[in-house]
């Protein structure tokens, strides 16, 4: 088993939180949107079809231009830890106590604030004694910062229109009571959720392909 970092936006993280969220879906990077990927396979990861690709092992191999592409997420069995913006620790103390040493003993997820939760920009003062305002980005988030760890349940590859209306919402649809202006349709909602942050030529109309990885929460 692997562990790798995974980085979702704070609505993304309230709704794995909310158990609405179990899939992710990603563009497979090297596969434009004219290659054919046949099925599934068991061993062999050559396509009986000239110019075709199959996936084996999340594995994709390409016949013609011999690419063979890994998933990055990993296989079934893998975890992967979240990666949110955050910020901390951040440790209370009074001015008659001495600043603590080995901060590294703080280092857990217990002592720190996400932004997810709605929480206010946290205020604190650094080893320095000046005076802090803001939160860590995403990307900067390590391990021991992580408080959601998921467990890769399914992956496969598929073209990004062949989602089902419970593949949208599994991609975590929010409650009806949180759309605000705009259609409830699961649909619509993935559709403008995955146009807002993909790069023009990977949008939902050009249909490429993707990786879709199936979790649970652990």
């Amino acid at each position: 088993m692997k562990e790798r970092g995974i980085i979702f936006n704070a609505e993304m993280v309230r709704a794995i939180i909310d158990g609405r969220k179990t899939q992710t879906r990603s563009v497979v990077k090297g596969a434009t949107s004219n290659h054919i990927f046949h099925g599934w396979v068991t061993s062999s990861i050559h396509s009986k079809d000239e110019g075709g690709a199959c996936w084996s092992n999340n594995t994709l191999s390409m016949r013609g231009n011999s690419i063979r592409l890994h998933c990055p997420f990993g296989e079934i069995g893998d975890r992967l830890w979240v990666r949110e913006t955050w910020q901390g620790p951040l440790i209370n103390y009074t001015d008659d106590e001495p600043p603590f040493k080995g901060h590294h003993i703080f280092e857990k997820s217990d002592n720190c604030v996400y932004k997810a939760d709605g929480v206010a920009t946290p205020e604190f003062i650094d080893s320095d004694d000046n005076f802090r305002q803001g939160w860590r980005p995403s990307s900067n988030m390590p391990r021991w910062a992580s408080r959601i760890t998921l467990e890769i349940t399914d992956v496969r590859v598929e073209r990004l229109q062949e989602a089902s209306d419970d593949d949208f919402k599994a991609e975590g649809y929010p409650l009806e009571r949180e759309l605000t202006g705009g259609s409830t349709d699961a649909f619509c909602w993935f559709r403008h959720l995955w146009d807002s942050v993909s790069k023009p030529d990977c949008n939902f109309e050009s249909n490429p392909w993707v990786w879709v990885i199936e979790f649970k929460r652990v």
